[in-house]
């Protein structure tokens, strides 16, 4: 694993501390490595979201469209 240093404000150092004792981190490298993650995985969910977006209209899911995903699981469980 890789090392990296940072520096921050007294300020954010101790909300960092607080969050650490207070939500079970062993250590702020693990909260940070934590907010790492969810902000990777907030900017996938943005491209999905904006892939979507600009995407071509597909099927409605209007009450047909729920019905034949129904019709098409309960044939494959008779298979």
């Amino acid at each position: 694993m890789s090392t990296m240093n940072i520096s921050l404000p007294e300020t954010l150092k101790s909300y960092v501390d607080e969050q650490v004792a207070g939500r079970g981190y062993g250590t702020s490298s693990e909260y940070v490595r934590e907010l790492i993650r969810k902000d990777q995985d907030r900017q996938a969910l943005r491209g999905l979201l904006l892939e979507g977006a600009t995407s071509s209209i597909g099927t409605p899911a209007d009450a047909d469209y729920f019905a034949s995903l129904r019709a098409d699981i309960s044939g494959r469980g008779k298979a």
